[in-house]
């Protein structure tokens, strides 16, 4: 368990710091990973601004590899997740990657990727989950895991971030972005950005048709009052009805288990 001041040198704000700074002053080898300690984690961030798009593949595998496991926000979680929030609007991080000449590419951009790690972390740390631990292991999970309450009091300078890329001209970096901004959006300080990204939700679901990302736009539009009838698909209906049998028969299957979990813990 570590302070965020201690692993940035820098209090809690809602203004990222510089990436260089925060990569600079941060005592990464201090810090738990899902591997150990973040040692490589210095050389792996500078390697996604690097100008070849392969090595940036190769850097974000080693980057995020070291704080990604079970769902679990670890000491590192935070300041890799502020590195990468800081460096979302470098030009070079998607050099090679876009535009009418670079042609397919046989990995997700970069900024995907990023974007994606964001909206897997957040939801990671959503009221939902702290809900469920707080149920699992009482009123104090929450102070108890500093690293989770870290990364959510900084959810509004990370949404500072992903938020210009609401608009990108690439379709994939939009929807990531948005993907990304609503669990984000959880924060008492963003709810008034709601509507705004209701708006982007209703435009994802007038153009995609990825399923997770049209799962995610349609939970929020719900459970922030919208109705959704005229925004889903026979696929979206189908998907929701699937679900709902995969419920029922996952409670079935615990209620019939003695001391089992009527839900999964929190890892």
């Amino acid at each position: 368990m570590t302070n965020l001041r201690s692993q940035t040198g820098t209090p809690r704000s809602p203004e990222l710091p510089h990436h260089q700074a925060l990569l600079n002053s941060t005592d990464w080898a201090s810090l738990g990973t899902s591997r150990g300690t973040g040692e490589s984690l210095p050389t792996a961030l500078a390697g996604l601004l690097d100008p070849d798009p392969v090595v940036r593949s190769a850097a974000a595998d080693d980057a995020l590899g070291e704080v990604t496991h079970q769902n679990t926000i670890y000491e590192a979680t935070v300041p890799v997740a502020l590195y990468i929030a800081a460096i979302l609007d470098q030009p070079i991080i998607t050099a090679g990657e876009f535009g009418p000449d670079t042609g397919p590419t046989p990995h997700r951009p970069t900024l995907v990727r990023l974007l994606d790690w964001l909206s897997d972390t957040a939801y990671d740390a959503d009221d939902e989950c702290v809900n469920v631990g707080e149920r699992h292991y009482g009123e104090g999970y929450l102070d108890e895991y500093r690293e989770l309450r870290a990364f959510r009091d900084l959810r509004p300078a990370i949404f500072s971030a992903v938020r210009p890329l609401l608009g990108h001209d690439d379709a994939d970096v939009r929807h990531a972005a948005l993907t990304a901004a609503i669990p984000l959006a959880e924060h008492p300080a963003l709810t008034a950005h709601r509507a705004e990204l209701a708006h982007h939700a209703q435009r994802l679901l007038a153009t995609s048709t990825d399923r997770h990302n049209r799962d995610r736009a349609l939970d929020a539009m719900k459970a922030w009052g919208h109705g959704t009838g005229d925004l889903e698909n026979a696929d979206d209906i189908a998907a929701r009805e699937r679900y709902a049998r995969l419920r029922a028969a996952h409670a079935a299957s615990m209620s019939e288990w003695p001391g089992g979990y009527s839900e999964e813990p929190p890892f």
